[in-house]
Order: structure tokens, then sequence, then C-alpha cells
């Protein structure tokens, strides 16, 4: 027990990052809606009572009722329980997000270390190569790309990430230049470490910080963008629940039926909102 309580003491010290962001009540507050979402979506089928609705049974003797006791958040234009389609949806959203960032992740952060440590040559066209990228507006870059390879989630979260990756690879590189000719690194070349070993083992472990950051603040644009492009019939397709597809299907309804945007609308905005939120304490409290 007193080397768990050390060891829990050692990383919540105040001044520790942990220590830091827990007594920042925004991080709190943002924290305990993400895992509103995060629960929401992962026990999806116990929350509510009409689950194969939420999976896209449709139900047209409820079509477009109002929110009720029964129907918390309405019902769309196929009768199906919009709670129950929210939830759902979350499974989609939060699935998107983090196969984008896992992507722009695991394409930037080589690119961009390997360019700062080797610079020259290798620098040079990889940098080239990500202000390619940067010159188009990423979302339309997205909308392009999605169109190319079909609507679907893997290839809306793909093209998506396609057009991030370039940003941690800036940010990566910008790192390691401040990196490599440390004493550390030096003294690793000196007694023979493979150059590889030393990006992996010596290098990235010190970038980390900053690309955590940009992460989190990530995972909400992505699932803005994710959402923007079901809205244009690029992302998920039916019967599966996407919240910016059933903003697109509700918006024909409104204000009619206002529900039907509503609360998807409302939840695409607060998990944005959370992530950004806690993206930006994590960056307060690392700087």
């Amino acid at each position: 027990m007193t080397l768990l309580a050390r060891w829990f003491g050692s990383r919540f010290a105040p001044d520790t990052l942990p220590g830091r962001l827990r007594r920042d009540w925004l991080a709190w507050v943002s924290g305990v809606i993400i895992l509103l979402f995060v629960g929401g979506a992962l026990f999806a089928p116990l929350l509510t009572t009409r689950a194969g609705e939420g999976e896209g049974e449709p139900n047209p003797v409820e079509k477009l009722e109002a929110p009720s006791a029964e129907h918390p958040f309405g019902t769309d234009q196929l009768g199906r329980d919009l709670y129950a389609r929210v939830l759902f949806g979350g499974r989609t959203a939060l699935t998107l997000g983090l196969l984008v960032v896992a992507v722009a992740v695991g394409v930037g952060v080589p690119l961009g270390a390997v360019a700062g440590y080797f610079g020259g040559w290798v620098d040079e066209v990889i940098m080239r190569l990500t202000d390619v990228f940067l010159a188009f507006p990423p979302l339309l870059l997205a909308i392009f790309i999605a169109s190319a390879l079909g609507a679907s989630l893997i290839n809306a979260a793909l093209a998506i990430a396609f057009t991030w990756w370039p940003w941690y690879t800036r940010l990566v590189r910008a790192q390691v230049v401040a990196l490599r000719d440390r004493p550390f690194v030096e003294a690793a070349r000196v007694i023979g470490v493979n150059d590889l070993v030393i990006i992996g083992r010596h290098i990235l472990p010190n970038t980390l910080s900053p690309v955590v950051v940009q992460a989190t603040l990530d995972l909400g644009s992505a699932i803005l963008t994710g959402a923007a492009l079901s809205f244009l019939g690029l992302g998920v397709q039916p019967p599966t629940a996407d919240w910016g597809q059933m903003v697109s299907n509700g918006r024909l309804y409104f204000p009619d039926r206002w529900w039907y945007v509503t609360f998807p609308g409302l939840a695409i905005f607060l998990s944005t909102l959370a992530f950004n939120l806690l993206g930006d304490s994590v960056q307060d409290a690392n700087g």
C-alpha cells in the first residue's frame, strides 16, 4: 500500500500534468461529458429498449412523433426512436474520430521524426510533400478524397486523416530538430546505437506531449468533420446511425419537427466542445 500511495503521489503531484489537470474544473467538466458519450456508445443496447431501431430497424407506425416519455428525443421519418439513434450514432462518431487521429498520428509522427533527425534531402522531400497537402483547404480535400473512395465509415476516416497527417509531421519535426543534437542523443551515437533505435527510444518519447495535446484537440474536429461528410452523403450510409446523417435528414422537416435536427446537432456540438476544452486544458497544463 505504501508503494502504491507513493506511485500515485508522484504521478499526481501538483507540478505534474495530471496534478495540474486535477485542479482545472473545465477539464473535469469536459472529461465527464466525454465519459458520458463514451459510456452511451459502449452500452447503447443496455440504455434503450429500442436497440433495434437504434441499429436501423424501421417503425412506421410512430414516425415523426414529438418528444415524450416513451420517446425522449422523438422519432424520425421512419418511426425510429431518436434517443436510441443518437446513442448508436455515438459509436460511429467516436470510432471515426479515433480512426482519423490514429491514422494521422501513425503517418505523420514517423515522417516528422525521420525528416527532423536526418535533415538534408530527406527533410526537403518530406516537407515539400507536406506543403502540397497543406496548400488545399482540409475539408475540401477530404470531400474530394471521400468522393473518390466512396461513401463509408472507413473511407471517410481515411479521407480526413489524409488531410491531417502533415500537421503532425511538422509538429514532430520541429521537436526532433530541437532534440537531435542534445548530449544524450550524441552519447547514443558515439556508442554505436542505430539511428532508428535512437529515434524510437530516445527522441520520440520526448515529443509525445505536444502530440497528445494535438490529438486531443483533433478528436473533436474529426467528429465535426466526419459529421459534415455524412451530412453531404459521403460518410456512413443508412441504416447505420450517424449524427451528421440525422441532421441532413432532419433539415427536410425543420422547423415543424424541430427535435429531429436538435438532438443529433446537440450531440455533435457537445462532443466537439468537450474534446476541444479538454485539449485546451491539457495544453495549458503542459505549458
